[in-house]
């Protein structure tokens, strides 16, 4: 049982129940403590890697109709992804704050589709699954058009692609097998412009 406590209505100050303090920052208010089983007063931060944010959105935008790849991710890139799964956010450039997110990306459009529609659909939904998955606020979707293939040819590039999976698979462990420590990237090449480092977007 909780008990309530209530102001001596001579001295404001005073609680009648002693056991319960008076708030020192707010005159007159007293506080109580109820330990109800929450985890609330666990210190802690939670934070998301740009991958993350990335790979949501990659998923995401396979429900666009008309959207026929991101350029250089994984909508086309089959032997990318066939050989590296991890490898989804490919071509998706997103900035990620504590509370805000801002996207970056290129993509190959199907010819006779809605381009401005398409892209209406592509803030709504990223949006939409980023909010529901990290409460994260989309501020910004930035989206250039670098192509339009009729689905003819997207197909026929989808072919091509396929035809040179088995190769890919077997260079790429070879490829990893002959990697070493690179040295650390040059400061122009983390985000920084020649007049000094890039304002970020989100907060």
């Amino acid at each position: 049982m909780i008990m309530v406590n209530s102001i001596d209505p001579v001295n404001p100050a005073k609680p009648t129940n002693p056991e319960h303090p008076i708030n020192p920052t707010v005159p007159g208010k007293v506080t109580s403590t109820v330990n109800d089983g929450t985890l609330g007063a666990i210190r802690g931060e939670l934070t998301f890697d740009d991958k993350v944010v990335q790979k949501i959105i990659g998923i995401a935008l396979e429900e666009i109709d008309g959207l026929l790849t991101v350029d250089g991710g994984f909508f086309s890139n089959i032997a990318e992804k066939l050989v590296n799964t991890d490898n989804v956010a490919s071509g998706i450039h997103a900035e990620v704050g504590k509370e805000q997110v801002a996207v970056d990306m290129d993509v190959v459009v199907e010819y006779g589709k809605d381009i401005r529609e398409i892209y209406q659909k592509m803030k709504g939904l990223i949006s939409t699954e980023v909010e529901k998955m990290t409460h994260l606020e989309v501020i910004e979707v930035n989206v250039n058009v670098s192509d339009i293939k009729t689905r003819a040819e997207f197909e026929k590039s989808r072919e091509t692609v396929q035809d040179k999976v088995t190769n890919a698979a077997a260079s790429t462990s070879d490829y990893m097998a002959k990697q070493t420590v690179k040295p650390p990237m040059s400061p122009d090449k983390r985000g920084y412009s020649p007049e000094g480092p890039m304002e970020p977007r989100v907060k």
